[in-house]
């Protein structure tokens, strides 16, 4: 390496252990509170921290014996807005909504009508099939 090249590789790792050491103050929790599962499987909890960080959630038993989850969480961004995201978990998986993630874009154009038919043509095929019991 040229020696600029090594000075710069010098002063980077010593950045980082010198950050490394730097004391960090501990962040204040505001609020926490947890309640176990009962018997029915139903269970909570909220957690709110001096920096703006906040979750809640609260779940139950599902019917396929997993957990059913209902909950948010939140936390400051660095230009000050708060990023929020509420979310459902449970036997369709993790299905998050918020204005922050990306949305797809709209079908670009119109589905052919001969397509429409064949999805339709397709389906009572299936039915046909489900009710002589070949599927």
């Amino acid at each position: 390496l040229p020696d600029n090249m090594k000075l710069i590789v010098i002063l980077a790792i010593v950045a980082v252990a010198v950050a490394d050491k730097l004391p960090v103050s501990p962040v204040l929790i505001l609020h926490s509170q947890q309640t176990n599962p009962d018997a029915a499987g139903a269970h909570s909890a909220e957690f709110e921290s001096e920096d703006g960080i906040k979750v809640q959630v609260s779940g139950s038993q599902g019917p396929t014996g997993g957990s059913n989850l209902i909950g948010s969480y939140s936390y400051p961004l660095e230009d000050g807005s708060i990023a929020s995201v509420k979310y459902v978990a449970d036997e369709n998986g993790f299905q998050p909504q918020s204005d922050l993630l990306p949305v797809a874009p709209e079908f670009p154009h119109e589905i052919p009508e001969f397509v429409l038919e064949q999805i339709a043509f397709a389906e009572e095929e299936r039915k046909r099939e489900e009710r002589e019991g070949r599927l």
